[in-house]
């Protein structure tokens, strides 16, 4: 499963003009799917990504630190009225070591689930072999791979899935950059609430839709 997974899911990023090709070559460190794509994909996991979140995170602690924590609008105007009737928290060391304590709780689950119940790798792959029938992403993915699954083959003249993807992307660029934006109005956040509101009801839709069709 995982083999036919990361086949059809690197073969997504072919339908990119111009780079595609590049692109699928990049993630599987060569033409198939082989020994070279695991290696790049551990690779990856272990130090690529690690390193990228904790980037992230520094510059979340930073933003923080400059601009304090984001809150509801209602917790505003009772600050503004009354400073005092809102609970504050010192982040050194008070908030930094309550995170730290439940970061520790979460590394040591894990640990124990790793430990006691090991996922076995299963039976080795035939490349030569069908995809597997039934076969799809994991549940936090079934709303996009539903989703794509009522898409036009084209739209406006441009391949429909792709249309899709960049629409996808598109709303994760835009959530991510969110914070960044000042200035929000009352309309303007309740907007951006019902947004939000909308893509979570439409990704819980498509993935109920998913797994009422799966196969038993």
């Amino acid at each position: 499963m995982s083999f036919f997974a990361t086949r059809v899911g690197t073969d997504i990023a072919a339908a990119v003009p111009l780079v595609g090709h590049g692109l699928v070559r990049f993630m599987r460190g060569g033409d198939d799917v082989t020994g070279a794509t695991l290696t790049r994909l551990f690779g990856f996991h272990v130090a690529v990504l690690p390193a990228i979140a904790t980037g992230l995170v520094g510059l979340h602690l930073l933003l923080v630190q400059r601009h304090g924590m984001s809150v509801p609008p209602s917790i505003e105007r009772r600050t503004a009225a009354d400073p005092a009737a809102v609970r504050a928290m010192p982040f050194m060391p008070h908030f930094l070591s309550r995170d730290l304590f439940a970061w520790t709780m979460v590394l040591a689950a894990l640990a124990a689930l790793a430990t006691f119940y090991p996922w076995e790798l299963g039976t080795k792959a035939d490349p030569f072999a069908p995809a597997p029938a039934g076969i799809r992403p994991e549940w936090y993915f079934l709303w996009a791979f539903e989703a794509l699954k009522h898409v036009p083959p084209t739209i406006g003249g441009i391949n429909g899935e792709l249309v899709a993807v960049i629409i996808m992307g598109g709303g994760a660029v835009a959530a991510l950059l969110l914070p960044f934006m000042a200035g929000h109005t009352d309309r303007t956040r309740r907007v951006i609430v019902w947004a939000g509101a909308t893509a979570l009801a439409f990704m819980a839709i498509m993935t109920g839709l998913a797994l009422a069709g799966a196969t038993p």
